[in-house]
């Protein structure tokens, strides 16, 4: 979709798009159910890079201490804690730069998924930027999906992020669909961008060919000793708006209700729900931020008469319109 046409789509007046992005996520999404998913960081802090969000980067005085990489078995339980209460798609998080084959590490990192690939979950990781021979391994490995989120728009990347650029994601973001991988990719609301941002957040990711099988949605949470540790909470009504245009832009993506989820009320979730949320992180905790209780998940669905999705490990990337050009760079219309 073009800027323009995403703009026209949020001045709506707010039941009238919310009524319409119900009409889209009705029509692709028939079923009342939520995907839960589980995110586990198994590599926390001293990150070298610069996210101004991000409480695990080593330039900030955060309070997050730095571990190693967790040992598989216990990286193992977790994952058959979040299988047993009722995931069905487990994300591992590593606070890294990337992944460069060859390395210990890296084969480590495989050695993990392998394991992990055989519980009935899809599998999810977040490992930074991504080599095409990487890629592949990961997805032979057992990866059905890489996240790697955009954060934000082209115009307002560099004020969050300077030790890499938007082409760098764009890139990795190429590499995993090049080695059969669906693609998670989102963005962060919050980071002192304009309503003009976001839209351009979406219409980069609407323009990805395919289009992503998953669009996390994330609130700051404003982490103490970051540069963006004193920004204003997101409107509720805007993120409902945000979710709502995500939904008729990328109308066969699970859209994410993610990060911020402990500062919406029930009645906030409930709305965007109704506007075009299908999944959510489930646990105790999203990377270093707090989750709501599982419980307390579990109850509000309920309230909702919303089901769970049934596992789908086998989990197949969308496929390319031959019609459009692929996932663009930065070079491309859709993003400068």
């Amino acid at each position: 979709m073009t800027l323009s046409e995403l703009q026209s789509l949020y001045d709506l007046p707010f039941f009238e798009l919310i009524q319409r992005s119900r009409g889209v996520h009705e029509a692709n999404w028939p079923e009342a159910e939520v995907q839960l998913c589980t995110l586990l960081s198994i590599k926390t802090g001293g990150c070298s890079e610069d996210c101004s969000y991000c409480a695990q980067s080593a330039r900030y005085n955060s309070g997050v201490q730095s571990e190693r990489l967790m040992e598989k078995a216990a990286i193992m339980e977790r994952a058959q804690a979040a299988r047993d209460t009722g995931s069905t798609r487990f994300c591992m998080g590593a606070a890294w730069r990337g992944v460069r084959g060859g390395t210990q590490r890296f084969e480590q990192v495989l050695d993990i998924i392998k394991d992990v690939s055989t519980l009935g979950m899809e599998v999810c990781v977040t490992l930074g930027e991504l080599g095409p021979e990487e890629a592949v391994r990961l997805r032979e490995a057992g990866v059905t999906a890489y996240n790697h989120n955009l954060d934000t728009s082209p115009e307002h990347y560099p004020n969050i992020v300077t030790s890499h650029t938007y082409e760098d994601r764009l890139r990795t973001i190429r590499n995993v669909q090049a080695a059969g991988m669906s693609v998670c990719c989102g963005g962060i609301l919050g980071l002192g961008e304009t309503i003009t941002d976001r839209l351009r957040l979406l219409e980069v990711i609407s323009n990805f060919n395919p289009q992503p099988e998953s669009v996390p949605i994330n609130s700051l949470m404003p982490m103490p000793g970051t540069p963006l540790a004193e920004n204003p909470q997101v409107d509720p009504f805007d993120l409902v708006r945000m979710i709502a245009v995500a939904r008729i832009a990328v109308p066969k993506a699970k859209i994410r209700l993610s990060a911020g989820r402990t500062r919406l009320s029930d009645e906030t979730q409930a709305l965007c729900f109704f506007a075009g949320a299908n999944s959510i992180f489930y646990g105790e905790k999203l990377l270093t931020a707090k989750n709501p209780a599982v419980e307390k998940d579990r109850a509000l669905l309920s309230k909702l008469g919303l089901s769970t999705l049934a596992p789908n490990p086998s989990l197949t990337p969308p496929e390319a319109d031959p019609d459009l050009p692929a996932t663009p760079s930065c070079n491309g219309s859709a993003c400068c």
